[in-house]
């Protein structure tokens, strides 16, 4: 099975940069998680960050969301700072997320759990519907094709009634990815999305990601399997110690004696 690189690499021969961290530091307690990391991520690429674990990999995904503010060094998305942005200002501006561990509403239908994702996104408020206005329920019936139509796109519009905690694990991570979407993001976060998953369901998870990108959003992608981040990946840069240690094509990476040093604890041949 393979997957296209084609689209993306035409993007990416563009130059187009749309996210940018300079400099980028993060500390805790006087400990350095990130240091001087400078990124530059091009519009409609699949950008893999990899490294070993507590190489700063989470910290970096948190300081573009917004969770965290970098001590030093600064964020730029389409050229704008957001590094002292919160977290739904962000998301405003075109930027979702998934997270490592699952974070779904459990007591929520899967369509019911994209539509939380689309929320902030909607004209009228799905909140503000006390009076149930014509105006309204137009909204509401716009919101939910949208959803459904997110669901298609990651396999799940059959399973759109099931309670979110009947789904398999597989299925549980596709639908977080859904509801990450379903804000229409043109810049998209995944953090580990085939973590804990069979052949099977990691596969599906490659073919998801790669239609994803193929409505043309950036990804930029958290991922320990080296197998998804070989196949789907146009460009990776690679943390050890919360410092960048090597950027390039997946060949590249796979021939760099400090990657192979830092994953192996050796060096190459």
């Amino acid at each position: 099975m393979g997957f296209s690189r084609e689209s993306s690499g035409r993007a990416a021969m563009l130059d187009d940069i749309i996210l940018e961290t300079k400099d980028l530091t993060m500390e805790f307690d006087g400990l350095k998680a990130l240091q001087d990391v400078n990124l530059q991520v091009r519009r409609g690429v699949i950008h893999a960050v990899i490294g070993p674990n507590g190489s700063g990999k989470t910290t970096l995904f948190n300081l573009i969301s917004g969770i965290y503010s970098p001590t030093t060094g600064n964020i730029l998305y389409d050229q704008k700072e957001i590094g002292r942005l919160k977290p739904f200002q962000i998301a405003a501006l075109g930027i979702a997320r998934t997270f490592q561990n699952i974070r779904l509403f459990r007591t929520m239908t899967v369509l019911e759990n994209v539509l939380v994702g689309q929320h902030y996104k909607t004209r009228e408020g799905l909140l503000a519907n006390a009076l149930r206005l014509k105006q309204i329920k137009k909204e509401e019936e716009r919101v939910k094709d949208k959803a459904l139509e997110t669901l298609k796109l990651v396999g799940l519009d059959v399973k759109a009634k099931r309670n979110a905690t009947e789904l398999p694990y597989g299925d549980r991570r596709l639908l977080e990815l859904a509801r990450a979407l379903a804000s229409d993001p043109q810049f998209l976060m995944v953090d580990e999305p085939t973590a804990g998953m069979n052949e099977t369901e990691t596969l599906q998870t490659m073919e998801t990601l790669s239609r994803i990108h193929g409505r043309g959003i950036t990804l930029l992608l958290v991922e320990h399997h080296m197998k998804v981040v070989m196949g789907i990946s146009h460009r990776i840069s690679v943390l050890d110690h919360g410092e960048k240690i090597a950027e390039g094509t997946p060949q590249e990476i796979q021939e760099n004696e400090l990657v192979i040093e830092a994953y192996l604890g050796r060096k190459k041949g």
